[in-house]
């Protein structure tokens, strides 16, 4: 497929504010794509790129993008992706000044709508309008699959370009292939904000209420004696966190995947704020170090899978009870249920005290639904107010358009 027309149906997708004309026009696209340049398409079309960590920053990008001119033959999808995937690996000495020439002759190939394209989405600062949730109804609508079962196979899968050829290329019977499958990382459950415990107990009634804490959200995955954690974006973390091993390996169930959240504590006992936690991550060496200046607490709110038994589409209160056979209650968030407002209240006050954000309330029916932010999670956090100062602004798209 060429990029050009990738671009322009992003165009078109961030200019209209309807979700079914947008999903009608990356139906449309998704149709045309070959099948081995389908995870490209969607991985654009979300606004990430295959390649994580391409090494390159915003002023970078942007110098080599306004001094480039247009020329050379049309990109196609598959060209620019083999691009990205070459500066990906340019790494050593003399390889900034090797990534800018490589960029360069990839902008060279673009026209100006590319280019902007292309350079934002390098950058992480692509909006169009196609969250993952309407990318999902697209490709559903282009399959002729449910949109649910769309969205199981790409929660369990891990995202939606692995399951994308199989729902174009066999429909329904491609989907049915992808199941939960322990030390593969599922898609998190999201929440939705709440603007006190009232009203989350209007909205759920009798519901159970957890502390939310201002820490790192962890996926534990566990089959025998191997444990294997994983952040909220699917990236492992294992070697990073082993206090969270040593606190899984030696539980009796040989097989779990468990979702919860690790904070780092002060030697109080206190939590730690979120960027000192996020200091425990992404670190391979010094381990030991940082272990000691910052130990690491895990706390685990969901079970997915216990024993051979897939959960996610059991009622939340089948998932808490099994959560609560499978670890000791210290590895358990604090929970209660209840539909009274006074008790709510309480609790709330109980995590603030204890040095947390908030509270997350949650339907005791419902089951473990990924990628997007529904109504049964709901996030009650107090108020904080920040003194800011407007660096930049740009005019906005869609529904968007003639605001900054």
């Amino acid at each position: 497929m060429r990029f050009s027309d990738l671009v322009g149906t992003s165009e078109r997708v961030a200019a209209t504010p309807s979700r079914l004309e947008k999903v009608a026009l990356l139906a449309a696209l998704l149709k045309s794509v070959a099948p081995e340049e389908l995870e490209i398409a969607v991985a654009y079309l979300s606004g990430d790129t295959r390649q994580p960590k391409l090494g390159l920053g915003y002023a970078a990008v942007m110098r080599v993008a306004d001094a480039t001119g247009e020329g050379g033959a049309p990109l196609e999808l598959r060209e620019v992706d083999a691009a990205l995937a070459e500066l990906r690996r340019t790494t050593g000495k003399g390889s900034a000044a090797a990534r800018a020439e490589r960029l360069r002759a990839l902008f060279a190939r673009t026209t100006g709508d590319e280019r902007d394209f292309l350079a934002r989405l390098i950058v992480g600062e692509l909006r169009q309008g196609a969250l993952e949730a309407v990318l999902a109804d697209a490709l559903a609508a282009a399959a002729g699959v449910p949109a649910a079962e769309m969205r199981r196979a790409a929660m369990v899968a891990g995202g939606l370009g692995t399951v994308a050829r199989a729902a174009l290329s066999e429909g329904a019977a491609g989907l049915a292939r992808f199941s939960l499958t322990v030390m593969r990382p599922v898609q998190p459950m999201l929440a939705s904000p709440a603007k006190d415990v009232a009203a989350a107990l209007a909205a759920l009634g009798r519901a159970a209420l957890e502390w939310k804490l201002d820490g790192a959200r962890v996926q534990a995955h566990k089959s025998g004696d191997e444990v294997r954690v994983f952040t909220r974006n699917l990236n492992e973390v294992t070697a990073a966190v082993p206090e969270i091993v040593e606190a899984l390996r030696p539980l009796a169930p040989r097989a779990l995947i468990l979702d919860g959240e690790a904070i780092a504590l002060k030697r109080s006992g206190a939590p730690q704020p979120f960027q000192v936690t996020m200091r425990r991550f992404g670190r391979r060496l010094d381990v030991e170090r940082l272990r000691a200046e910052l130990p690491l607490a895990v706390l685990f709110f969901d079970c997915l899978h216990a024993e051979g038994r897939d959960l996610i589409a059991e009622p939340a209160s089948a998932r808490f009870e099994a959560l609560a056979r499978a670890l000791p209650a210290a590895l358990v968030i604090p929970r209660v249920v209840t539909a009274d407002l006074a008790e709510g209240e309480r609790f709330l006050a109980s995590a603030l005290a204890a040095g947390h954000e908030g509270l997350m309330a949650k339907a005791l029916e419902a089951p473990y639904e990924a990628g997007r932010r529904g109504a049964a999670w709901l996030k009650v956090k107090q108020a904080q107010t920040l003194d800011l100062v407007v660096l930049a602004a740009e005019w906005g798209n869609g529904r968007r358009q003639g605001w900054l």
